[in-house]
């Protein structure tokens, strides 16, 4: 294995992205500073703007986190008690945790082998008079096949809200996902592509109503100040995380190139080495941000990486129609072969726009020691 020092890999290093940005970051910090608005700052609408210019969206809508953009998402459109959502088992929590807790029944469809995406093949035999919306997620960093989803979704008249936590910038056939549905859900959790120095999320759409009731719910179902005409949250995109993000986003096109490449220079290393590197769709820009291989042998390659300090991690172990917490509302006795595969086999290696090729040899040295072994 080439020489060099473990501990010194990350999964993701944050420190020496903001250390190449870092006077940009500390003058719109002391902005935000000086200016003493720290909630609903200038920079809130600013960034609010930028983002939708960004993804050609009509309507950006800043709030606290990824997952409560979900949740105000569904809020936005009625989704409550007796409804279903359709919806992908491989994936974060929050996609599944929102649909609950609103009351909704999450409806699991199994997965693209190729792409882990929702298979758009399995939608239509799903839906029932109950089915208040679609919920596939852009895994990764890859679209979902969003045309065939669009047209089920048409020919029932149901919305379909976009799982964007993995995917700012990603792109289905030349247009940015986020506004091919109803609306789409945004985390700028601080590992993302567009990563905040905390928690902060956004709520994107091209339906004028969807937009105006996502602005009221965030803040506590108001337009006007102590006058509450609905059901509404307290999820305010932060000043401050705002300020950042506004600057983090001008660099995000030549950062998506970064990891683009740094895929590029993993799939050369992993030739031949019996793994399945990851699958980018014809229709897809994959901004990749994971690196997700699928390996036979996973748990053991994974202990090896250990061994030998590489980070490694498994997005995920567990779907969700087989969580503790949710066995009880989804259906955990539904066959979902693809997708309980796909989660004895994912491995996920460090990636981000720090990588050296250097560091890549070190990793792919170790994978392939382990598959050796």
């Amino acid at each position: 294995m080439p020489k060099m020092n473990p501990p010194k890999l990350q999964m993701v290093d944050l420190v020496t992205q903001y250390q190449k940005i870092k006077p940009e970051i500390d003058e719109a910090v002391h902005r935000v500073l000086d200016s003493g608005q720290y909630i609903l700052g200038r920079e809130v609408g600013e960034f609010e703007a930028a983002a939708a210019s960004y993804l050609g969206t009509r309507y950006a809508v800043g709030c606290a986190s990824g997952t409560d953009a979900l949740l105000v998402a569904m809020m936005a459109l009625g989704i409550g008690p007796g409804d279903e959502v359709i919806t992908t088992p491989f994936t974060f929590v929050a996609t599944t945790e929102t649909i609950v807790f609103l009351g909704a029944k999450p409806l699991y469809v199994d997965i693209d082998p190729l792409t882990f995406n929702l298979n758009p093949g399995h939608i239509d035999a799903a839906i029932t008079r109950k089915t208040k919306a679609i919920l596939p997620v852009h895994l990764y960093g890859q679209s979902a096949d969003m045309d065939p989803i669009i047209e089920t979704a048409a020919k029932h008249g149901i919305p379909i809200i976009e799982d964007v936590a993995q995917a700012m910038g990603a792109e289905y056939k030349g247009k940015k996902v986020g506004g091919l549905g109803t609306v789409g859900c945004i985390s700028f959790f601080p590992s993302k592509n567009l990563g905040a120095f905390g928690d902060a999320g956004m709520v994107v759409t091209n339906d004028a109503e969807v937009a105006g009731k996502a602005r009221m719910i965030v803040v506590h179902g108001s337009k006007k100040r102590y006058y509450h005409e609905i059901l509404g949250v307290n999820s305010r995109l932060d000043t401050l995380q705002a300020a950042i993000l506004n600057v983090k986003l001008k660099h995000l096109e030549n950062w998506h190139e970064a990891r683009r490449s740094a895929a590029r220079t993993y799939n050369r290393l992993f030739e031949g080495a019996g793994v399945v590197t990851p699958y980018e769709a014809p229709y897809a820009r994959h901004i990749f941000h994971q690196y997700t291989l699928r390996v036979k042998s996973r748990d053991g390659v994974a202990q090896h990486l250990a061994a030998q300090k590489v980070p490694h991690a498994i997005y995920y172990p567990v779907p969700l129609h087989r969580q503790q917490a949710y066995v009880q509302v989804g259906s955990p006795q539904v066959s979902l072969p693809v997708t309980e595969q796909a989660a004895s086999e994912v491995l996920s290696l460090p990636m981000h726009t720090e990588l050296t090729e250097e560091q890549q040899q070190y990793i792919v040295a170790a994978v392939r020691e382990a598959l050796d072994r």
